[in-house]
């Protein structure tokens, strides 16, 4: 996809995301006014989670603390309690617990504001990385998750079979005042239309764009292969 339609791409995703509801982790970060911390905890517990439940789990939580000191003295129980039923919910107050002795011990207390640092930390992966940066820092990150995989493939823009491999290419070729968003709408855009399986083709605004590789077409109807 040439940068005109990369462009067009991203104007349109403008349009339909004008007025929709952010991400759960978006919300957080607007709610906290850009805590990291809050920010790094609430995207680990949002790994495989309805953005409902990533909400209220977290909400639950930093009600019991919203600071790595604190946080890492709660008990694993404590924590699963509050973040139940999040998915994976035991291992994740795990990694919590780990992830704030680490930003105690290494990093004074604070979320390091950067790629490495946050890559060293237990169960932080690229995704949730660059979340981080984006929404905790502000910085300009090019977050991938299964969404912005999905849909780039499926669109053309991308030719890549993992999420870094993703990322790597959106770095290239995304001008870098596109970052920050990219994420946060295509999440939106991947949950409510561009779905993994059915998605609503017929309705999207980015048809006229979109290769629409691996999505059978038959009249009205789209469908994915089952795989």
């Amino acid at each position: 996809m040439n940068t005109a339609k990369i462009d067009e791409f991203y104007s349109l995703l403008e349009d339909y995301y004008y007025n929709k509801t952010a991400p759960s982790v978006t919300q957080i970060s607007d709610s906290c006014k850009r805590d990291p911390f809050r920010v790094l905890i609430s995207t680990i517990i949002s790994l495989r989670t309805k953005d409902s439940v990533t909400l209220k789990a977290s909400k639950s939580l930093f009600k019991l603390s919203a600071d790595p000191e604190n946080m890492m003295n709660l008990s694993e129980e404590e924590i699963v309690n509050a973040i139940y039923p999040a998915g994976f919910y035991r291992r994740k107050a795990v990694t919590i617990k780990a992830i704030c002795k680490d930003i105690v011990e290494r990093f004074g207390g604070k979320v390091p504001a950067d790629l490495d640092k946050l890559l060293s930390l237990k169960g932080v992966g690229r995704k949730t990385a660059n979340l981080v940066l984006v929404e905790g820092f502000g910085m300009d990150a090019v977050c991938v998750d299964t969404h912005v995989h999905r849909i780039c493939n499926r669109a053309g823009i991308v030719k890549t079979k993992t999420p870094d491999e993703t990322e790597m290419c959106l770095r290239e070729i995304l001008p870098v005042q596109y970052w920050k968003k990219w994420n946060e709408m295509l999440v939106s855009y991947g949950q409510n239309v561009c779905k993994p399986r059915g998605p609503l083709c017929s309705s999207c605004k980015l048809f006229h764009l979109c290769d629409k590789v691996g999505v059978k077409i038959k009249g009205d109807s789209h469908e994915t292969p089952d795989r």
